[in-house]
């Protein structure tokens, strides 16, 4: 969604991966505008199936990671089971994926803002990491 990097700018990619294609692009919507001014780090959703129904697509996963891609790494977080079981069938294939692309293990909304702002500040792959994982602390009441 967000490509306000320049070339020369190693910021570590973040795909948001939902069942819904609505919901991915409006959490990397929330994220992206959150972060702030500046340059944003490279976001793209990756949401529902190849046909725009409700579900998950290898395809669009590994094309939304290669779209953010900029060699710091790509982070990717999911919203429910099957998401999470795609991301993982593509890290085990080895090949479908950018070099260090981690799945994250993080809520989507707190996680996929937290990651955002992180990489958007220039941090590595584990900051961002430990950033969006840190958010299932976040209280709300």
């Amino acid at each position: 969604m967000s490509d306000t990097t320049r070339d020369d700018e190693k910021l570590v990619g973040i795909v948001l991966v939902s069942h819904s294609a609505a919901v991915a692009a409006a959490v990397a919507e929330l994220a992206t505008g959150l972060a702030g001014g500046g340059p944003t780090a490279p976001v793209a959703p990756a949401g529902g199936d190849e046909d725009g129904g409700l579900g998950t697509s290898s395809e669009l996963v590994s094309a939304a990671a290669a779209a953010v891609d900029r060699g710091a790494g790509v982070a990717v977080l999911t919203d429910l089971g099957s998401a999470v079981l795609t991301v993982k069938a593509l890290l085990a294939e080895g090949d479908e994926l950018p070099p260090d692309t981690r799945l994250v293990d993080a809520p989507f909304v707190e996680g996929a803002v937290a990651a955002v702002v992180t990489a958007s500040a220039g941090a590595d792959l584990a900051t961002v990491e430990a950033a969006a994982a840190e958010a299932y602390t976040y209280r709300k009441v």
